[in-house]
């Protein structure tokens, strides 16, 4: 069975339904996610969405601390284009229904979070992206030009490799037709023709131990377009969020959010002594990469597990209105936040690399755009600035449907794609197989591939990585297609790239940071250089 859509978006964040509401406006839209429509990193996102949006801030501002956070590695122009159309981006927000917190006055109430040098930092208490997400979900339910197929796993994108053709890295002309999907109902490969395929996949965390990304983010997008021999880049600049409640066993870790610290928060360690000033005259509102490092090796000198968080600087009042979520979480595992300092410990949590793609969201394969974490945009260069991420799929999933729209109705559907190939696979019953391989890979990257590298970690990890990638590909080639085996070889797939481009590095630059490398390289800011 096949069905043909003039629009194929994989993904349900804020990025591929930004988009999907968007295209539906010209043409058949089929959003495919692999879990329930919600489940998605959208849904977690705390802290909120930065914008311009009033004197004394101005986009130049703006602009100035994405550059400094991305340790000036980001592509000035796109993080130039992201901050001038934010405003506007925010306010169809509002438009779609989502509603943000305000002043009595009427007016938005910003926050300021690690940094950010004025405030704007739009929020909606500290569920900001559980708010957008629902407004959106109920907007895009609303539209009969959009299909939801939920519980439904992308395998891999169409190109010319499966109709016979040879393609390489170096291969000009690659053309997305559309994917293989995963039907649970049936257990059966489908196959979905499209005009134009949108990657809006999320994040890659699930490729380490521990993480705030739910248990979707297996970094799918990424791993597909690879295989694809579409170009990825920056891969090693993997953001660890600094603060996640220390609760071992939980999965994903639950996020503290940074507008805590913003709101006066301070990180101290096991003898209540503040530390983040040793590390940066910006305490602990210095961006995130510097304040990961610094918990690290606090942790490191101790010997704990943990450093705090102080949140009783902070009214209670304030706590109970801004950051109910996180004080009711806490309390369920026994910390009264507005008594006692909170433990925290860093987690993977954001991939600054990703797809790359030009300024209207095109990957190098075409027909194909990429929005949101799976997407490199050249925004945040080596470093996020904090709640930059939702502003930047809203930007470049409305871009991608300017450009796309634009000859929609010209392309056609390719329609001597084969049916997905089942020949010679049996039923693999060695689950455990499956488990304990993912188990090895995060075990790996987490020891090895972490907050503080070194040629000899970075070594360790590729040896032991390809022995797991040539056992998981033989498995693959020969069992019948379930779910499990597919995230497997993505996670395999994406943290070989993060090594192998950590390798490649040869400095310690914004959330890279090389035992061997330690210094900053200075290099021209030219256009070759930036990601």
């Amino acid at each position: 069975m096949r069905k043909k859509v003039d629009f194929l978006v994989i993904g349900s964040g804020v990025a591929g339904l930004c988009f999907a509401l968007k295209a539906a406006n010209y043409g058949k839209v089929c959003i495919v996610t692999k879990a329930k429509v919600d489940d998605t990193s959208t849904k977690y996102a705390q802290g909120g969405v930065a914008a311009v949006m009033y004197h004394p801030d101005t986009y130049e501002k703006h602009i100035r601390d994405t550059m400094i956070a991305g340790d000036e590695l980001s592509d000035r122009n796109i993080v130039a284009i992201t901050i001038r159309e934010s405003t506007e981006r925010i306010m169809e927000l509002v438009e779609w229904g989502v509603e943000f917190d305000k002043t009595q006055s009427g007016k938005f109430a910003l926050a300021k979070e690690g940094g950010h040098s004025e405030y704007r930092v739009l929020h909606h208490k500290d569920i900001t992206g559980f708010e957008i997400e629902e407004k959106l979900i109920s907007a895009a339910r609303r539209n009969p030009n959009i299909e939801i197929m939920d519980n439904h796993l992308t395998v891999e994108i169409i190109t010319q490799h499966h109709l016979g053709i040879e393609v390489s890295r170096r291969t000009t002309g690659i053309t997305c037709y559309g994917a293989y999907v995963y039907n649970p109902n049936t257990k059966r490969v489908q196959t979905i023709l499209s005009k134009i395929t949108m990657m809006a996949t999320g994040g890659i965390g699930q490729v380490y131990g521990n993480t705030t990304n739910p248990t979707v983010a297996t970094g799918d997008g990424i791993a597909m377009v690879y295989r694809a021999k579409g170009e990825v880049r920056g891969m090693e600049f993997v953001q660890f969020h600094p603060t996640s409640l220390y609760n071992p066993g939980e999965k994903p870790s639950f996020l503290i959010t940074e507008a805590m610290r913003g709101a006066g928060a301070i990180l101290k360690d096991k003898n209540k002594n503040e530390f983040m000033q040793k590390y940066d005259a910006r305490g602990s509102l210095a961006p995130r990469d510097i304040v990961a490092r610094a918990i690290d090796n606090e942790m490191k000198i101790s010997g704990c597990d943990h450093v705090y968080l102080d949140a009783t600087l902070i009214s209670a009042n304030e706590i109970f209105t801004h950051f109910p979520n996180i004080y009711a979480k806490c309390l369920s595992v026994g910390i009264d936040i507005t008594k006692e300092m909170i433990p925290v410990v860093p987690a993977a949590h954001y991939s600054c690399g990703g797809i790359k793609t030009d300024e209207w969201g095109r990957t190098s394969i075409i027909n194909l755009f990429a929005s949101g974490e799976c997407a490199s945009t050249g925004l945040h260069g080596a470093n996020r600035l904090a709640s930059n991420s939702l502003l930047e799929s809203l930007v470049f999933s409305h871009r991608s449907c300017l450009k796309a729209v634009e000859n929609v109705e010209d392309l056609t559907f390719c329609d001597n794609v084969p049916e997905w190939n089942t020949e010679g696979t049996v039923l693999n019953e060695e689950m455990v197989l499956i488990t304990q391989s993912k188990k090895e890979v995060q075990t790996i990257m987490s020891s090895y591939v972490g907050i503080v590298r070194s040629n000899l970690r970075l070594q360790r990890a590729f040896d032991r990585l390809d022995i797991l990638y040539r056992e998981t590909e033989d498995l693959y080639k020969k069992s019948i297609l379930i779910p499990e085996i597919c995230e497997l070889r993505n996670i395999i797939n994406v943290g070989y790239l993060i090594i192998r481009n950590a390798m490649d590095r040869k400095e310690s630059r914004g959330l890279h940071y090389s035992l061997d490398y330690p210094e900053h390289v200075d290099i021209n800011e030219t256009k070759e250089d930036k990601l």
